[in-house]
Parts: C-alpha cells; sequence; structure tokens
C-alpha cells in the first residue's frame, strides 16, 4: 500500500444472503437487486408503452379533429394518465427502482441491498400499483379526467369524467406507489451510508450513486406531502368532507347532494400539497439523469470528471432548494406578490449549481479522448435538450413572462424538454451502456445509432414548434381547434403529429435491439468500456446473486483515474492496488 493512501474500515460486517432453491425464487420473486432492477425496468417500460400509445392518440385527435379518434372526455382521461403514468410510473420507477437497484450495490460493493426481503416487496407492490392504475379501464366512468395534476374542485364535480370511481383508482394507485418506494427508498439510504466496502467513502462514490442517492432522500421528504394531499382529497370525493371544495361548488356523489355539507375548503391548499411534492419530483427524475450523464461523458471521452467535488455539493445545492420553488407554478393562482418575488428569486437561484454541473460537463469533455459510442451520443443528445429546457425555463420562473404564457404549449414543450425528452434520452443511453453488465452481450451499434438519431432528431422536430404555438397563445389541453381563433396552427399540428408516429414507431427498433442482442448478440468483454468504476470488476460477468464471490473488493480510490500519466493503462479501476499502477501519480482522494 503506498504511502498517503487510505483504505476505511467496512461500514458493516459481510451478510449472509437467501439463495433461491427454484426458478419462482431466482426470476420472479427474486430476492437479488440485480434483477430486481431488471423487473422494474421491464415493469415500467411495460406502463410507458401504454402512456406512448396515449400521446399518439391526442395527437392524431389534435391534427385530425374530424375523425373523432377520442371524444371531449376520452381526450381528457387519456392526457390525465399520459402525464401520470410518464412522470410517476414510468420515470421515477425506472430510475429509482430500476438503476438504483442495479447499479448501487454493484457500484459501493456491497453483496445486496441492506434489506433484501423489503426490496422484493417494494416491486411487487410497485406492481399492484400499475394493477389498480389500469384497472380503472374497467370502472363506470372510466379513469378520472382532470388532468394529471388533478386540481380540485374539478375532478371532483360531477361534469369531470371518471369523477368518482376512476379518481379512487388513481389515487389508492399513487398511494401503493408511495408505500413500495418507500420501503424501496430506505433501502437505497441505509444500502449507500451502511453497506459500502472498505475504501468506498462517500467522496469516491461514482456520481450516478450519488445523484440516485440524493433523489431518493427528496422522494423520501417529497412524496408524504402527496400521500396526504391525495388521501384527503380521496375523502372529499368519497365522504362528502371539504377539505378542498369551497362552499360555492354544489356536487353529486354516490347520489347524495352535497351543497348542504361543503363548508368552504380552499382548493389552492391541494395545489400547495401537490407542487410540494411536484417541483421536487423534477429533481427526483432530473439528479439520477445528472449522475449518470456524469458517469457517461468520463468513461467515454477518457477523462477525468471535472471538479467532482463541486458536482457532489451541486447535487446536494439543487435537493435544497428544489423545497422552496414549489409555487412557481401557480404563479396565475393569486398569491401576494411578495410570495411571487420569493419564488421567482429562488427559482432564479436554483439555476446555479444547474449551471456549475452543466459547466464541469463541458470542461469534462474539452481535450478529451471523445469516442462517440451509442451511449456517448444520447449522453450529449441529454445535454443539448436539458440546456434548452432549462433556458425556457429561466421565462417561465418570472412572474410577469409565465402569466402571459402559462396553460399554453409553451409550457408543453418546456416541460417535455425538461422532465420528458432528456431523462428519456438517459434511459437509452444508461441502457446501451450497462446491457452487457445485464446480459453479458453488446447491443447492435447500427441499430443504436439509427435508433438515436431518429429519437434526437424526432423529438426536437415535435417540441420546437410547440414553443412557437405557446408564444401565438394557442392553449393546452384543448381537445380541438379547428374552430377556434388557433385554426392556424392546424398544419403545424398535422406535422408534428406525423413526427409523433415517426418517433413513436421507430422505438421498435429499440426493442427488437434488446430483445434480439439479449438472445444472440455480441459477447461482451468483461470490461467492455475500460470503466473504472467496481460494476465491472466483479469475478464472473454478468454478476452471480452476491456479487463478489468469496471477499468483497477493497477501494483504493476514486471513480475516475482516466489517461493518468504513467498509468500502464489509460484507466485505473477502483480496486486495482497501488503497487500495480506502475509509475502514475494518481489524485489522493
Amino acid at each position: 500500500m503506498s504511502k498517503g493512501t487510505f483504505i476505511s474500515p467496512a461500514e458493516s460486517p459481510d451478510q449472509e444472503l437467501y439463495h433461491s432453491k427454484s426458478w419462482w425464487t431466482t426470476y420472479v420473486f427474486s430476492q437479488d437487486a440485480k434483477y430486481i432492477g431488471i423487473q422494474y425496468m421491464c415493469a415500467s417500460t411495460l406502463i410507458a408503452l401504454v402512456g406512448l400509445i396515449l400521446s399518439v392518440l391526442m395527437r392524431v385527435q389534435l391534427a385530425y379533429p374530424e375523425l373523432n379518434v377520442l371524444n371531449p372526455s376520452t381526450y381528457y382521461q387519456s392526457l390525465t394518465m399520459h402525464g401520470m403514468i410518464m412522470v410517476i410510473f414510468f420515470l421515477t420507477a425506472l430510475f429509482l427502482g430500476g438503476f438504483g437497484n442495479l447499479l448501487i450495490p454493484l457500484m459501493i460493493g456491497a453483496r445486496d441491498m441492506a434489506f433484501p426481503y423489503v426490496n422484493m416487496m417494494s416491486f411487487w407492490v410497485f406492481v399492484l400499483s400499475l394493477l389498480v392504475l389500469m384497472a380503472s379501464y374497467v370502472v363506470p366512468g372510466g379513469p378520472t379526467g382532470a388532468g394529471w395534476t388533478l386540481y380540485p374542485p374539478q375532478v371532483i364535480t360531477s361534469g369531470t369524467p371518471g369523477n368518482l370511481w376512476g379518481l379512487i383508482l388513481m389515487l389508492v394507485s399513487v398511494v401503493l406507489f408511495i408505500v413500495g418506494f418507500t420501503m424501496g427508498g430506505l433501502n437505497y439510504v441505509i444500502t449507500v451510508l451502511q453497506s459500502r466496502t472498505r475504501g468506498m467513502t462517500l467522496m469516491r462514490m461514482p456520481l450516478t450513486v450519488w445523484g440516485i442517492f440524493v433523489a431518493t432522500i427528496i422522494a423520501l421528504l417529497a412524496f408524504p406531502a402527496l400521500f396526504v394531499g391525495g388521501l384527503m382529497l380521496l375523502l372529499d370525493a368519497v365522504l362528502g368532507t371539504s377539505f378542498y371544495m369551497p362552499a360555492i361548488i354544489a356536487t353529486s356523489n354516490f347520489g347524495k347532494d352535497l351543497s348542504t355539507s361543503v363548508n368552504g375548503g380552499s382548493p389552492l391548499l391541494f395545489q400547495h400539497l401537490f407542487w410540494f411534492f411536484g417541483h421536487p419530483e423534477v429533481y427526483i427524475v432530473a439528479l439520477p439523469a445528472f449522475g449518470i450523464v456524469s458517469d457517461l461523458f468520463s468513461i467515454h471521452a477518457r477523462k477525468n470528471i471535472f471538479g467532482y467535488r463541486m458536482m457532489v455539493w451541486a447535487i446536494v445545492v439543487i435537493a435544497v432548494l428544489s423545497f422552496i420553488v414549489w409555487a412557481h407554478h401557480m404563479f396565475v393562482a393569486g398569491m401576494n406578490p411578495w410570495f411571487g418575488f420569493f419564488f421567482a428569486s429562488t427559482t432564479l437561484l436554483i439555476a446555479i449549481p444547474t449551471g456549475i454541473k452543466m459547466y464541469n460537463w463541458l470542461l469534462t469533455l474539452w481535450r478529451g479522448n471523445i469516442h462517440l459510442t451509442v451511449p456517448m451520443l444520447f449522453a450529449l443528445g441529454f445535454f443539448i435538450t436539458f440546456l434548452n429546457g432549462g433556458l425556457t425555463g429561466m421565462f417561465l420562473g418570472n412572474v410577469g413572462p409565465d402569466i402571459a404564457m402559462s396553460d399554453t404549449y409553451f409550457v408543453v414543450a418546456h416541460f417535455h424538454f425538461t422532465i420528458g425528452i432528456a431523462p428519456v434520452l438517459v434511459v437509452f443511453g444508461a441502457i446501451y451502456h450497462w446491457f452487457p453488465l445485464m446480459t453479458g452481450r453488446m447491443l447492435n451499434e447500427k441499430l443504436g445509432r439509427i435508433h438515436f438519431w431518429i429519437t434526437f432528431i424526432g423529438a426536437y422536430t415535435i417540441f420546437f414548434p410547440m414553443h412557437y404555438q405557446g408564444l401565438q397563445g394557442v392553449p393546452r389541453r384543448y381537445f380541438e381547434m379547428y374552430d377556434s381563433v388557433h385554426a392556424t396552427s392546424s398544419g403545424l399540428n398535422e406535422f408534428v403529429t406525423i413526427v409523433t408516429i415517426i418517433v413513436a414507431v421507430a422505438q421498435l427498433l429499440f426493442f427488437y435491439n434488446v430483445f434480439n442482442s439479449a438472445r444472440v448478440g455480441k459477447k461482451a468483454k468483461r470490461n467492455p468500456w475500460n470503466a473504472n468504476s467496481l460494476e465491472w470488476q466483479t469475478p464472473e460477468m454478468p454478476p452471480k446473486h452476491g456479487n463478489w464471490g468469496r471477499e468483497q473488493p477493497v477501494v483504493y480510490r476514486w471513480a475516475y483515474d482516466f489517461s493518468v500519466p504513467g498509468a500502464n493503462k489509460d484507466y485505473i479501476p477502483q480496486n486495482l492496488s497501488p503497487r500495480n499502477i506502475g509509475k502514475a501519480k494518481v489524485e489522493k482522494t
């Protein structure tokens, strides 16, 4: 061991694992975090396909209203289900449940999650929440059609589709999701804090782990607001309470006239509770994406991450600030101007740590040996897209422009760039990058490139015109516009719809690539990307249950020793002993 090398003691003793004894306990009711991560990926992707189909149907309705593909009720039901599915049941579940389970134990040198059985239960509660959500299509009235934000009193009033059973099932599914996530989230936090291998200090963890770790803490603090808000909304819908229902509203529920029992609740209370969760939710999705992109840039540019500690603290600062910006979603709801000033200021303030990450990514790429692999292409696509989405967010973060552009297609474009397209590009990049870890095979590079360019260019072709529509005042959430003052946008709607269909169909290339490569794809080397982090250093590839064989690895350095002068190779794995790295001078961490 070289002078100055620090190896911390193990955070916890080596754990005894339950080894499966049948096909069911290996692949279905598995307690292996890697299998649970893949299960999360598969389940969330299946529900995402439902959301994708709904988006295509909505676009066809907007472009060709004369076809009556969706009537007003089914349009708003599709809108609601699309938003809820994509934000919570797809992206949140995929990043935290999927990549969290797959990568956290491997990257920190643990054998498994701290509580494997609880981890398994968290997945099956998630599956139950999906089943409850989809059951809303077979109940009287169908799914709720109040928009994915579920604002009262509209969500409960009799004119809204699915105002009873659809709403009940939506809220129950969200509650179940929160319960399942809480079990998984506590697992992620405890595993990171207590199950790291020897030498794996917090400041040696890959940024992917940091992003998922901090996002999980945000979720554990933010989801209770949605839980409580949804529970009170459920009581308003079922029992006729008036947490949110103002006295002016008279509605009917279970055949009862509630005009005498509604005593003056506050609809704004729900908005505060929802957005206290809703804006941190942006960073619950974004922070894991930030961490993954950092690792992809460093590995595929063969360069140390620039400003590692600054990147870590930027993640932490973003997490803190995310809790004091929520009301910028409510500038048009009517608030004291001083509150508007405060939330506009904090919204612009959060751009500082985000900007730090942008500059650090640029400096990581600067003079790097950039390999334009498929994962790198998707990471670069994320960088450009998130930057564009952030810049449009600066407009909406100010009170004046927001009031002018609120509830227009400008908001739709901004939201999809920031929390729709950008994270999805990271999802694809991460799957292309870690697919060999999951299957032992490589994805087809040519199909991957075709998939990237169609998806990237298509996404810009879809959502860039929406900025123009928003500046023209075209309102969102209208199911048809051909007989309105905005009929001039009908040609643009047709164009966007055609591109949407092309991009949606192009995703079949990805699924074909995954299924075909998993069966007959090129066999991957042990460490195909020549990465330093521990997930590629396991004795077997793909890793077996327990990950590390008889002994866990010992970590000597951070995860970003690339292109070190004097080293035998252009990368130095975290678990490589100092005596085996040649004459290299390695950064002290």
